[in-house]
Order: C-alpha cells, then structure tokens, then sequence
C-alpha cells in the first residue's frame, strides 16, 4: 500500500521556521498499530491522518509514542493540504477532542479550538522548578496535564535549558513556560520529552491555555504570540471566552509516498 504523504511547517514565521508535520489523507482508517508505525517511519513531530467523511474530515493525530486528543499544528498542517487540493475556503474536522472548523483567511488558515483554562496549582511543585532550572513567577495546571509556568521577562523563557529527563517523571502531556513578550504580546516555549518531544517548535494547542491567561492579564481579546523554540513560531490569537482564534500560515515543502 502507498499513502500520499505531504511535509507541512506549520505556524511558520520567516524562512524555515514553525512546526513540520506529516499529512497523510487516507482512503479509509488503518488499525492504530499501523498509523502508529507510520507516524514512527515519518520521523516528524506528528502525523496526521484524514479520511474524507461527507462534507467534512475525521482527523487523527500521532507522535513517534501515542495519539493525541488536540494538535494544533497538525490540524493547520492537515487544513493547508486539504485547501491547496480543493476550492473551498472552510471545512470541519471531526477529531477525538471535538469538531473543529477551519477557515482561510488570506495568507492564514484560523482554527476554532475550545478554552483550555489554567488554574492556580494546589501544591507547588518544587521539582518543576528544579527542571526548569529557573525560579518562575507562578506556576498553574491546565486540562489535558499541562504545567504553565509564568516568568517575568522574554529572556528568561529563552535561556531555560530544561533537565529532560527529570520532566519526563511528571504525569501528563507537557510543561508551557511563558514571558511577556518584547516584539509581541508574550512568548513561550513547551516541553513534552514525555510523548516523545523534548521540545515542541510550534504549539497550538497551548495557546488554547495561553490566549485566556494574557488575555487577562493584558486586558485585551487580540494577541499575538511567538514561540521560542529553535525552530520559532508565530501565532494571531483571539480570546473568544469559551473558545480560542487561532490563525497562522502553514507552507506545504514536500510531498512523497509513504509504503506499508
């Protein structure tokens, strides 16, 4: 069997910046051993498998270790294939964490993502601070086992150097860091060595977390962010209270066949 597979960089910003994910539209569904093996062969951050359902798309998403319940960036990465190989300027997604809509809008493609609110944590946990390897302002938890940690300045979210192997020992997907920014609204970088991503290039789904907390703190709906990684991100967000705007640019670089 040969499966179409497109390399997308998602949430890119100049050059080759964003997040790469694989594209892989399918006739039908594979068992998950297989979409598992595949995702592991591409060698990417994710993989996202799509199968045509009517007027609208079941979408999977999968890292070299699990299946996720939310990407982002594989969800532009999925839309930007689907919108290059059709005329049509909106569609749905159908995935485990819910029914997305997704609209082009120029150079962008906006995703509708549900709140994801961070809370103030009940205890403490000193040993995130010891992985972080820097002191934050304050630390919060977020659905789907996120840690929000909240720093000061854009500085201190670029020098963190995580120790890897102690974050992995905490439960749940990942650890968000996170700074005002100083040539955008904020900042921020996302670790998840535990899914089997020291660290994230470009995350959509944190946002879902980000978009609310600055919203608040800087008394404003629009946002616009950048994630620090190596690699960077650039992301427009929008606080819509009970769901969260997101738009980007993904950029189709590659497109090959995957055999199984």
């Amino acid at each position: 069997m040969k499966i179409p597979a497109y390399h997308v960089d998602a949430f890119a910003g100049p050059g080759f910046s964003g997040n790469p994910a694989m594209v892989c539209p399918l006739d039908r569904w594979l068992d998950d051993e297989m979409l598992l093996l595949i995702a592991r062969k591409n060698d990417l951050p994710v993989t996202a498998f799509l199968v045509a359902d009517h007027d609208q798309y079941e979408l999977r998403w999968f890292t070299s270790t699990t299946e996720l319940n939310l990407c982002g960036h594989g969800t532009l990465a999925a839309a930007a294939v689907v919108f290059d190989s059709m005329d049509r300027q909106s569609m749905a997604f159908k995935t485990k964490g819910g029914t997305f809509k997704v609209v082009q809008e120029g150079s962008r493609i906006g995703l509708d993502f549900p709140v994801l609110e961070a809370t103030p944590c009940p205890k403490r946990p000193e040993d995130l601070v010891r992985a972080l390897g820097r002191e934050p302002r304050e630390i919060l938890t977020a659905p789907s086992q996120k840690y929000l940690a909240v720093y000061e300045e854009e500085a201190e979210i670029s020098a963190i150097a995580p120790d890897m192997e102690l974050l992995k020992e905490f439960e749940g997907l990942g650890t968000i860091v996170t700074a005002k920014g100083e040539s955008s609204d904020f900042v921020s970088r996302y670790f998840a060595p535990r899914i089997g991503i020291p660290e994230d290039a470009a995350t959509g789904s944190t946002h879902c977390t980000l978009a609310p907390y600055w919203s608040r703190e800087f008394g404003k709906r629009k946002l616009h962010a950048l994630q620090l990684s190596q690699r960077g991100g650039e992301l427009w967000c929008e606080d819509l209270e009970d769901r969260v705007r997101i738009s980007a640019r993904a950029l189709r670089r590659a497109e090959s066949v995957v055999s199984v």
